[in-house]
C-alpha cells in the first residue's frame, strides 16, 4: 500500500498507477450532486467557491447523520459517472482529485490526463470501513441540503484503488 496525503497528489500524481492500493490521509471534501449544482451555479456567477479547488480532493458521498460519539456516520461513495458533466471543469480549475465509484465517461478520464489528476476508486458498500478513517468533520457550505451539503473531512489512511492514473490508464 502507498500512503498518500490528499496535499501531496498532484505532486505525487505521476507515481500512481491505475490499480495501486492506497492509504489516503488529509483533508476531502464531499460533494454529490445537489452540492455541484449550486458550486456550478457559483462559477458561473463569478461567486467564491467553499474551498479552493486546485489541490483539493472531492468525495462523491452523502454521509449518513453522525450517531452519539461518532465523527461522522456512513460515508460510502457514491456513482462517479453522475458527476461526469462536472468533472472536466472542476479538474481544468486544478482539481487533484475525484473519489467514488465506478468508471468515468472519457472526457473525464481525457481531463485527469490533461491535467496530470487521478481518479481514486472507492469499493461500494464501504461506508462503514470510511468512516472509520474520517478523524474530523466540519459542514462548510449548503447546509440546507443535509447529506448532501459540502462537509470538509479528515481522513486518516482511508484504504482506497487508483482508478485513472494522470496518464489516463484505468481499471474499468
Amino acid at each position: 500500500m502507498i500512503e498518500i496525503y490528499s496535499d501531496e497528489l498532484l505532486s505525487r500524481s505521476f507515481s500512481l498507477r491505475a490499480g495501486d492500493r492506497i492509504y489516503l490521509s488529509g483533508v476531502v471534501y464531499t460533494a454529490r450532486d445537489a452540492a455541484h449544482k449550486r458550486i456550478f451555479q457559483l462559477i458561473k456567477n463569478g461567486d467564491p467557491l467553499p474551498f479552493s479547488v486546485k489541490g483539493s480532493a472531492i468525495y462523491y458521498a452523502g454521509p449518513t447523520p453522525t450517531m452519539p460519539g461518532k465523527v461522522i456516520g456512513s460515508c460510502g461513495p457514491t456513482t462517479s459517472s453522475r458527476m461526469d458533466v462536472y468533472a472536466p471543469t472542476l479538474y481544468d480549475m486544478g482539481l487533484a482529485a475525484t473519489i467514488g465509484k465506478g468508471p468515468r465517461s472519457p472526457e473525464v478520464i481525457e481531463a485527469i490526463r490533461r491535467n496530470g489528476a487521478v481518479y481514486l476508486a472507492a469499493l461500494g458498500g464501504i461506508g462503514a470501513l470510511a468512516a472509520k478513517s474520517v478523524v474530523s468533520l466540519e459542514v462548510i457550505a449548503f447546509d440546507d441540503l443535509g447529506c448532501e451539503s459540502v462537509k470538509k473531512l479528515t481522513f486518516d489512511k482511508f484504504p482506497l484503488y487508483v482508478g485513472v492514473d494522470p496518464k489516463g490508464n484505468s481499471i474499468f
